[in-house]
């Protein structure tokens, strides 16, 4: 087993700043390659309150507005354009980032592409779903339709 120090939320795992306990292969070949986790050490510890404080930084500040932005997010629908090709084939997929400009665009707020989760691969028109992690209490769903950039 390896001791690592998360640097990002991981779903099923854990959020920034912990401390957590995975399998060697999981560890040496996902986590840290990915840039989600790092080696734990005595040293890590001042690291730990860095991670931390910068996630208490992106988190909303209260929950009053959590919620407020949560009610919004679940209310509407976010048009988001890409290329495509003729049969409804994207050319790439929609990441993270395209979400967060595209809820900004639609004026519903900004977001962290950081707290945004899709859970299917997105590589064609239609409709889909996504999780965004307001605060580490508030979770907010999201519809989103993939269209075809004019």
């Amino acid at each position: 087993m390896s001791k690592l120090i998360l640097t990002s939320e991981v779903s099923g795992l854990g959020s920034a700043g912990d401390v957590v306990d995975v399998k060697n292969g999981y560890a040496r070949n996902y986590l840290v390659p990915q840039g989600f986790a790092v080696a734990w050490t005595k040293g890590g510890e001042k690291q730990i309150e860095s991670i931390k404080s910068a996630r208490a930084a992106r988190e909303l500040a209260t929950l009053e507005e959590a919620q407020a932005i949560k009610a919004k997010l679940e209310g509407a629908t976010v048009k988001v354009a890409v290329k495509a090709g003729r049969e409804g084939r994207l050319f790439g997929s929609v990441k993270p980032s395209d979400i967060a400009d595209a809820v900004a665009a639609a004026g519903l707020g900004t977001l962290d592409k950081h707290t945004i989760e899709i859970s299917t691969a997105v590589k064609s028109i239609g409709r889909y779903d996504a999780t965004v992690r307001l605060r580490s209490d508030v979770i907010a769903a999201l519809s989103f339709d993939v269209v075809a950039a004019k």
